[in-house]
């Protein structure tokens, strides 16, 4: 049986979120009413049962250290493997599309010094309920180098990152960074610990390149496979996407996958009450987290813990953060509302879907 060791990235910044992300990395950013973006990552790894996950993060390490602790309730405070939390490069990147900065792997190499056959490496974005298990036995059937995971594009579609190329047995004959094409990266891939190692000493004075494109030059001498995932995937480019991966939460379909309780996805425990409607509030095809407090009108949104909603006030379309409070009267649609945000009686915002108004944190408006 091989043994395999997990990999998350939460060094990079995703463009598009403005104030989102001026105080948290991307990976903290919450979504789906009590989740934060790391969660599914880590979830996904530890339910294909791999017991030691090292999480690269930026200098800006607060919010990930205070979400996930020692790896609790994604059982790996133990003694034997476990949780590793390492340090990424403060330097720039070379590309905004950068994922995997290969500085960020040279810089931790001791990590990689374990017995493990594969490292199983993922982006800390990467939104989806996915068996690994099966992935992992796959690559090591196939005995190949590298396994990517990737998913088929839809018709017209165009999205920045990286595209592979295949051959019909699902070969990777090259990857090319750009705006559409078949088969689109998902930010994940399996590796041989000992190909890993071999490129670090191959490649040594390129460290300010992605992985990504360390694999592209090494692909003469190895093997890449490819893996295609034809389940949900939540796309987050910026706050367009956010918003738009958040209202198809509302969809029973993308929950009931996302959400899978064969793959649960782990978050931080809070110890807090269940949703709390008052009499006459109303509630329609909304996502109600514990803590919160109905007293007004709600539809069509996304409620993290702990928010108010006074009485009168009316919620259409919107995401709104932790203990936010939504004075009375006041009227929010098509808005993503930070945490600790305070919603005066009578105010009036309004976004479209396209351009959702964004309300940074701790403000009061």
């Amino acid at each position: 049986m091989y043994h395999t060791i997990g990999l998350i990235t939460a060094n990079f910044d995703i463009g598009g979120f403005g104030v989102i992300t001026e105080e948290r990395p991307s990976v903290s950013i919450p979504f789906g009413g009590r989740y934060r973006l790391m969660d599914f990552a880590l979830s996904n790894m530890v339910n294909a049962r791999i017991q030691t996950v090292g999480m690269i993060t930026p200098y800006r390490y607060r919010s990930i250290i205070d979400h996930i602790g020692a790896g609790k309730e994604w059982d790996l405070d133990r003694k034997s493997g476990g949780l590793y939390i390492m340090p990424g490069t403060v330097y720039g990147f070379r590309e905004s599309d950068s994922r995997f900065l290969f500085r960020d792997i040279q810089q931790n190499l001791r990590f990689f010094e374990s017995a493990a056959d594969y490292v199983l490496v993922s982006s800390g974005a990467l939104v989806c309920n996915i068996d690994y298990a099966d992935m992992l036995d796959r690559h090591d059937l196939a005995g190949r180098s590298v396994t990517m995971l990737c998913r088929r594009t839809k018709p017209g579609e165009h999205r920045r990152g990286y595209y592979l190329n295949m051959t019909e047995n699902g070969i990777v004959s090259d990857i090319t960074l750009g705006d559409q094409g078949d088969y689109l990266f998902l930010d994940s891939f399996i590796i041989n610990r000992s190909l890993l190692l071999r490129l670090t000493r191959d490649f040594a004075n390129l460290g300010q390149m992605d992985l990504i494109e360390i694999l592209r030059l090494a692909m003469n001498s190895i093997t890449v496979g490819s893996y295609v995932f034809d389940g949900y995937v939540a796309n987050l480019a910026g706050i367009r996407d956010y918003f738009q991966s958040s209202m198809e939460l509302l969809q029973r379909p993308v929950r009931r996958e996302l959400f899978n309780p064969e793959r649960q996805i782990r978050t931080k425990i809070h110890d807090t009450p269940p949703a709390l409607y008052a009499k006459g509030a109303v509630v329609r095809n909304s996502l109600m987290a514990a803590g919160s407090v109905v007293e007004g009108t709600v539809e069509n949104s996304v409620i993290f813990r702990s928010v108010r909603i006074e009485k009168g006030a009316v919620i259409k379309n919107c995401v709104l953060m932790e203990k936010s409070v939504v004075k009375a009267g006041a009227c929010l649609e098509n808005v993503v509302c930070d945490r600790s945000v305070t919603i005066t009686g009578g105010t009036r915002i309004q976004g479209t879907p396209e351009a959702p108004c964004v309300l940074p944190k701790g403000g009061v408006i």
